[in-house]
């Protein structure tokens, strides 16, 4: 399953992956001019836009088509993309469209990599790599990576190294050598987790410092380099070779793009491996005071205190004052994003099938919290959320509502209800499923939703005041937010 959850979060690339692909200086030409079409507000161009993209979607050259659908994606006009896909399919059965359908519906639902070897093996049979060029040649080295990744999970290193050296696509093997460095690490092998996290590393490198083509496959192979210097300090710390850990943890805590609580605790633990306590001291502090520690950097700090401190005489008075600062700095903070507009109205239906409709709980303050089973940082939340649910159970003007969106599986509510189900959670959720006619998820839609987790506080006025996106802290600093954006919001 992780294999398969690598491929389908890959996947996200694709429509990004339209733009990725080798184009011809023509379509480069027609992409800027529909880039200038899209942006005006002038409504002769919007007539002359959809004169071009029907133009582009009758065409008999799949890429054209393909940028065709590309740009009704962009105008979330689903009807009209998911239609050109089958259209595309018809018209190209040798095309990149059938070929990647035919690795996700036939190759990746393949429990094991040698079942899926078998399958890609008839598969580049049936659509050589030969008959397709540049970037589009991605999905193969998606197919290979799970094949490698799989095979690294079985302890099959002559395996995994076969199908790791098939890779095609150079801005992309940051990508598919970390999984590698991932699959080796869950089986404990570090020696050879090391050597790809190592290969990955020095392969986004490449583009992060700017060697390479300024394009967008070359700005998405770099953006992953901050991130694996972490990973792979991870690896290099786990093997007790410090100083080398050190060199690739700093590079992650001094990026702007990377720095956070959780790589200064990794930072500190490597420090205190090579008893630089005060060092580590100081990192962890950072951490620490900016509210977003957990309950292991917690605890590690306490015991770093007694350390540098030679007892633990004074830590709970110094830990109530960095609280107490925190809640200062989370108000400010606070005070200055809070907005008020008005709130969508929806009606949505529960996982019993029950409507519940967002006007009828006006005198509420009201949470919504967009998610969905196979997001990460969705689920990561929860703890959280639910410490949140339980702190204002017997608070009948507080309403928390867990709506599920963006759905991939044919039976999202079963998906939705069973995963509640196994974690105990006692969340009310409602079901944003696809409208039938337009395929579009409506309600995240009307919120203007870019991703998930995404949670609004609604006033009991029926006002939106904050919106959170996304989940980094812990679960502490988590309720904190939440339960002061609820008191701002019913003081208005």
């Amino acid at each position: 399953m992780k294999t398969l959850s690598l491929f389908i979060g890959t996947l996200g690339l694709m429509a990004a992956s339209i733009q990725l692909n080798a184009q011809t200086k023509p379509l480069d030409t027609t992409k800027i001019y529909l880039d200038k079409l899209v942006a005006s507000k002038n409504p002769a161009d919007h007539v002359l836009l959809n004169g071009q993209l029907k133009r582009l979607a009758a065409a008999n050259d799949e890429k054209e088509m393909n940028m065709a659908i590309n740009y009704y994606f962009q105008l979330k006009n689903q009807k009209a993309t998911d239609s050109l896909l089958e259209v595309q399919l018809t018209k190209f059965p040798n095309g990149m469209r059938a070929r990647n359908k035919v690795a996700s519906d036939e190759i990746f639902p393949l429990k094991t990599p040698a079942e899926k070897e078998i399958a890609y093996k008839a598969w580049i049979k049936k659509f050589p790599p030969s008959n397709f060029s540049g970037d589009d040649l991605i999905t193969y080295d998606y197919v290979t990576s799970s094949i490698a990744s799989g095979y690294a999970e079985q302890k099959n290193t002559a395996k995994a190294m076969e199908y790791a050296d098939k890779f095609l696509v150079d801005f992309w093997k940051g990508n598919a050598y970390s999984s590698l460095g991932q699959a080796f690490y869950r089986t404990g092998d570090l020696k050879n987790s090391a050597l790809f996290y190592k290969k990955a590393t020095e392969s986004a490198k490449a583009y992060y410092d700017g060697k390479l083509p300024n394009e967008n496959s070359s700005k998405f192979a770099a953006s992953g380099y901050p991130y694996l210097t972490m990973s792979y300090a991870n690896v290099l710390y786990e093997q007790k070779k410090y100083n080398e850990a050190l060199q690739y943890a700093k590079l992650a805590t001094t990026n702007p793009k990377t720095a956070s609580p959780k790589t200064n605790f990794q930072y500190a633990k490597i420090l205190m491996a090579l008893n630089r306590n005060q060092e580590a001291y100081t990192k962890l502090e950072e951490a620490v005071k900016s509210g977003k520690a957990d309950d292991e950097m917690s605890a590690t700090f306490k015991k770093l205190y007694t350390k540098v401190k030679g007892s633990e005489a004074g830590f709970d008075q110094y830990a109530a004052e960095i609280r107490k600062g925190i809640i200062a700095n989370l108000q400010q903070k606070l005070s200055k994003e809070i907005i008020k507009k008005p709130a969508a109205d929806f009606t949505l239906t529960d996982l019993d099938g029950k409507s519940v409709t967002l006007s009828s709980l006006k005198g509420k303050t009201v949470i919504l919290d967009f998610w969905a089973t196979w997001c990460g940082p969705c689920k990561a939340s929860f703890p959280a959320m639910q410490m949140a649910v339980n702190k204002y159970k017997n608070d009948p003007t507080v309403q928390f509502l867990f709506i599920h969106t963006w759905e991939k599986t044919p039976n999202p509510t079963k998906d939705a209800a069973d995963y509640i189900k196994s974690q105990n959670y006692n969340f009310e959720v409602l079901m944003d499923n696809k409208d039938p006619e337009t395929k579009i998820n409506k309600v995240v839609s009307d919120y203007k939703v870019n991703g998930i987790p995404s949670k609004f506080v609604i006033d009991p006025q029926g006002n939106i005041r904050f919106n959170l996106m996304g989940f980094d802290g812990g679960n502490e600093a988590a309720v904190d937010e939440i339960s002061m954006m609820i008191d701002m919001a019913r003081k208005g």
